[in-house]
């Protein structure tokens, strides 16, 4: 049995036995390896840990029940979960919201957003008490468009239109873009994947580009170039996520959610104002 093949039993046997919460020593033993080696393996192949596979399969069934409105309870115990507890930083820790948010989509969360006209063209931000939860190019004073955006995430949200607010965030996140500060604190939903894939992002210098393959190599999946590229697409928050950096192996600008043109200005404008290495 090769090292191809070991993976695909081992996430067969994930995926029947998830609900067990199984340790990495029992994963391990369900396809003969050490655990040690199972977790190097794992790892090196599916791009997480196995148990970020289980915690990622756990969520994925808690955030169905959850919006079904199945009780708090029922949905912990059905998950293979000891209770509400452990629920509650599950799906914080995977969704960054909590059981009750999620179940009623979003109702109770309150978010602040503003629409900034910036060198890119009008940019919507909006935010959660945890940080920066949306991030997307819109047409000018287009607040069906916004409202939209917002209601397609978060549709049982409370809305505050406060520019004023929201205003400070988007400055810096232009200043982080010409590597002048820090970038404001993101709330993104994704599975533990994309959350790699972003937070490796988030390590690219400013004016520095890369391809996908690098990126996948980057976070320890080499030949996952696809699967890269598929969670770079889903980034909810470009710019303060700097998805725009990450080209195709041959140097095409790629897909970009504000536009191939928008990409290669917000690249060329960065260039610009970065500092030079």
């Amino acid at each position: 049995m090769n090292d191809y093949q070991r993976i695909e039993r081992a996430i067969a046997w994930i995926e029947e036995h998830w609900r067990e919460q199984p340790s990495v020593e029992a994963m391990a033993g369900a396809i003969g390896l050490s655990s040690s080696r199972f977790h190097r393996l794992f790892r090196r192949w599916a791009g997480i840990t196995p148990k970020r596979l289980v915690e990622f399969l756990t969520a994925t069934h808690a955030r169905k029940q959850l919006i079904a409105q199945t009780p708090l309870l029922d949905t912990a115990l059905d998950s293979g979960l000891s209770g509400p507890g452990r629920l509650h930083d599950l799906m914080v820790t995977v969704d960054g919201a909590t059981p009750g948010q999620i179940a009623r989509n979003g109702q109770g969360l309150d978010l602040v957003w503003g629409l900034h006209e910036g060198p890119f063209g009008h940019c919507l931000i909006a935010e959660s008490p945890r940080g920066v939860c949306l991030l997307d190019f819109v047409a000018e004073d287009s607040r069906l468009q916004v409202a939209a955006k917002i209601a397609q995430r978060w549709p049982q949200a409370a809305l505050t239109e406060a520019p004023e607010r929201t205003r400070a965030t988007f400055d810096r996140i232009l200043a982080s873009l010409r590597g002048e500060a820090t970038p404001p604190k993101a709330a993104v939903l994704g599975s533990n994947f994309q959350i790699r894939v972003w937070e490796a992002l988030l390590r690219i210098p400013p004016g520095r580009m890369i391809s996908y393959g690098e990126l996948a190599s980057a976070i320890g999946a080499p030949g996952a170039s696809r699967a890269v590229g598929t969670a770079v697409g889903a980034n909810p928050v470009p710019l303060l996520i700097p998805c725009h950096r990450v080209l195709r192996q041959t140097g095409d600008f790629g897909q970009y959610s504000g536009g191939r043109l928008r990409k290669r200005a917000i690249l060329l404008w960065e260039q610009a104002e970065a500092p030079s290495s």
